[in-house]
């Protein structure tokens, strides 16, 4: 059976809890996502920890935002442990996104995220972004692939806008994603997994509905069930 475009977010209180959570969850999801806290926690032995025997996807999510020069120099720190997806912020410029992509491993794709799926309308004038929201992550993406980016993160609303401008080549990752009847929580913009598909994501980011579930393994595979029913 093959796994669904899942990327379970293993936001962990531990790497004992992490590590159960990815192998709950591998023989339903294609990707487990590693997060800034988790990878500041344990370093690299997290990778490891989570990628286990069975191989699965590790998405590396650091949001690296700095200089060109230094991060370049954290895309190749990270290049020995081979994730298959490295997140850097679209923000940075095009001279960034385009240091991280030479500095890879080669079979990582560089994630541009465009807007975090928590800020708002009102947000985004506050930080000094032109909206609307669609609008800002529609020329953050065109941008980030004009660099070299290969993948991009935007929110379920923005995703159909997205493949319009950057087309089907590049993979698009959403986060947001929540199951119908599960609260948002600190999500702004968000959109059920079926919907999130439909409207050209590649790859859903959830974490919660799965990892807060009674059980993780079970949660995950009724999600990937319904999206196989979808996909078929």
């Amino acid at each position: 059976m093959t796994p669904a475009p899942i990327a379970v977010a293993l936001d962990a209180p531990d790497l004992e809890t992490a590590a159960q959570w990815a192998s709950l969850v591998t023989p339903h999801v294609s990707t487990v996502k590693v997060g800034l806290e988790l990878y500041l926690r344990y370093g690299p032995d997290v990778i490891a920890s989570v990628r286990g025997a069975s191989g699965v996807q590790v998405f590396l999510d650091l949001k690296l935002h700095d200089i060109p020069n230094t991060v370049a120099g954290a895309s190749r720190a990270v290049a020995r442990l081979r994730p298959a997806i490295l997140t850097v912020h679209a923000a940075g410029g095009p001279a960034m996104i385009r240091a991280a992509v030479e500095s890879a491993a080669d079979n990582t794709k560089i994630a541009a995220v465009t807007i975090l799926t928590s800020l708002t309308e009102d947000d985004l004038g506050r930080i000094g972004l032109l909206g609307p929201a669609d609008e800002a992550v529609r020329r953050l993406a065109g941008m980030a692939v004009e660099a070299g980016a290969t993948a991009l993160v935007c929110s379920p609303n923005e995703v159909s806008a997205v493949r319009a401008e950057v087309g089907p080549g590049v993979t698009l990752i959403t986060p947001g994603v929540r199951p119908a009847g599960a609260a948002a929580q600190d999500q702004a913009r968000v959109a059920t997994p079926e919907q999130a598909l439909a409207d050209g994501a590649d790859l859903l980011v959830i974490g919660r509905p799965i990892t807060g579930a009674a059980d993780p393994g079970a949660a995950a595979a009724a999600i990937a069930a319904s999206l196989r029913r979808q996909l078929s």
